[in-house]
């Protein structure tokens, strides 16, 4: 761990807010195709959900560009976020109150969508973050998101930052740090709590006020 942080970058659902019931996103992607005339399974949705997949397959399968479909699922499923936020589902973790005792400058980059992200942020009143990115609503957009570097690097390059800390609850988030050659935090929530890693993050924490425990003193308001 280094001496110093210049920046402390986080994920947002299972780190800062809870993550987002999976019936929700199934309901989601089954909306979008039912939108383009398909009705389609609802184990392929599920699979699309829980697997990561973009469906582009299926997509050209029914005669749909993909690039259509991702854009107005991507639409749907943050709609759907919102109404389920609005409906007091994805509450914000009471620790999230411990990120005041950071002193560095704090980014956040998300897998979901960055319409999702913009609204988590403004209805929830979430601590201040210089740069927030969530994923682009297109193709291209889903295939730079993590484990792949691209969001993290830019929200580096944006905060003029190079020794960082990337804080998250998935492998991805440890790989995508890894890659970004900067600090790996696993947050291990209960949600996690039995997951196995098959790469070492810098250290791993069970929550954010154990996080600010471990960020050198030097970088925590007083």
């Amino acid at each position: 761990m280094t001496d110093r942080y210049e920046s402390v970058v986080f994920d947002c659902d299972g780190v800062l807010v809870e993550p987002t019931d999976t019936a929700v996103l199934v309901d989601a992607v089954v909306d979008a195709f039912d939108a383009f005339g398909v009705d389609v399974d609802r184990s392929v949705a599920r699979r699309s959900v829980t697997e990561d997949i973009v469906p582009a397959e299926t997509a050209r399968d029914h005669g749909i560009d993909p690039e259509a479909f991702w854009h107005y699922r991507e639409l749907t499923a943050s709609l759907a976020q919102q109404a389920h936020v609005r409906d007091r589902g994805k509450p914000v973790y009471d620790d999230v109150a411990a990120l005041d005792g950071i002193g560095c400058p704090l980014g956040l980059v998300s897998n979901n969508q960055h319409a999702t992200i913009e609204f988590l942020l403004a209805y929830h009143d979430l601590p201040a973050f210089e740069v927030a990115h969530g994923r682009r609503p297109t193709l291209a957009g889903a295939a730079a998101r993590k484990p792949e570097p691209d969001y993290v690097e830019t929200a580096l390059a944006e905060l003029g930052a190079e020794n960082a800390l990337y804080v998250g609850d998935s492998e991805k988030d440890v790989v995508a740090a890894q890659r970004a050659g900067i600090d790996a935090a696993y947050l291990r929530r209960d949600h996690a709590a039995d997951v196995t890693l098959t790469t070492e993050p810098t250290f791993e924490v069970p929550d954010l006020e154990a996080l600010v425990e471990r960020i050198p003193a030097t970088e925590r308001r007083v």
